[in-house]
């Protein structure tokens, strides 16, 4: 016997990150009436994550020259071609409500944070990448660059749970690859080291944490579960497990934990 298609109120429920959200935004227009609109039209108004994100970024990145009903389409036919970015979001905001000592709600990426905004908008355009319409994706680049400062090539290869805490001057090389779970910090740059063609751009391992300002520089490895300390400059591969800081960046220590993109902990305890 056919199953009968699923309610939104069971949806809704078969998906408690967005279960959450909505609930968080209904409490939200009794706390704050005026921003009432807001809720209703970014969340309230949506069946599901996939279309309210599609809604809030086309909003954002629309301009004289990409519509925000052009970019509602593109962002739709993504998401629903491509189930795994909305999974890849979830894990975004949930990360991001976990390590963000600031994030209270998983309202507050979805609506205020432009490092997760950023993320998601990224996502759309590797995936034009993907389909070969790179036009169209170094257009989105161009967008969330100068609308949120941060610099994500379609090219790059990144993970899930990620976390980019303030994200003003994050940039990102095109063949760069970001592990899952990966915190980092405003004013990181994942860069080459010249005019080089080719793979030049650094590869970040699994539950790595970068701290504020770190430059990470040339075709090298950041090994899983690593530390970079704020301000430092990685020329040379760094081992799993392993904090680096300084100029150039030398290995200071152990990480001091097994997974520091979670605890968010930037403290040396004696290790130099």
């Amino acid at each position: 016997m056919p199953t009968r298609p699923h309610t939104q109120e069971q949806l809704t429920t078969l998906d408690p990150v967005w279960q959450r959200i909505r609930k968080e935004a209904a409490q939200a227009i009794i706390d704050e009436p005026l921003m009432g609109g807001i809720f209703h039209s970014s969340v309230l108004h949506h069946k599901s994550l996939e279309h309210a994100l599609a809604f809030r970024l086309s909003q954002k990145l629309a301009s004289a020259e990409l519509s925000e009903q052009i970019l509602r389409e593109i962002m739709d036919a993504a998401h629903a071609d491509a189930p795994e970015l909305g999974e890849a979001a979830r894990a975004d905001i949930v990360a991001t409500f976990e390590r963000d000592p600031a994030c209270t709600r998983f309202l507050k990426p979805l609506l205020y944070f432009k490092g997760f905004q950023a993320v998601q908008a990224y996502r759309i355009a590797h995936w034009l990448c993907e389909q070969g319409r790179t036009d169209f994706a170094n257009l989105i680049q161009m967008r969330v660059s100068e609308v949120f400062g941060v610099d994500i090539p379609p090219g790059a290869r990144i993970g899930k749970g990620i976390m980019i805490d303030h994200a003003h001057s994050i940039v990102i090389g095109e063949t760069a690859v970001v592990g899952d779970n990966v915190s980092m910090l405003h004013s990181v740059t994942l860069g080459g080291t010249g005019k080089e063609d080719g793979d030049r751009h650094p590869k970040i391992g699994c539950g790595v944490m970068i701290g504020a300002g770190a430059k990470v520089l040339g075709n090298i490895r950041v090994g899983d579960c690593a530390r970079v300390a704020a301000g430092s400059v990685v020329l040379e591969d760094v081992p799993d497990r392993k904090t680096v800081a300084g100029v150039p960046a030398r290995i200071v220590g152990e990480a001091g934990c097994a997974q520091p993109s979670m605890t968010m902990d930037q403290l040396f305890r004696g290790e130099i």
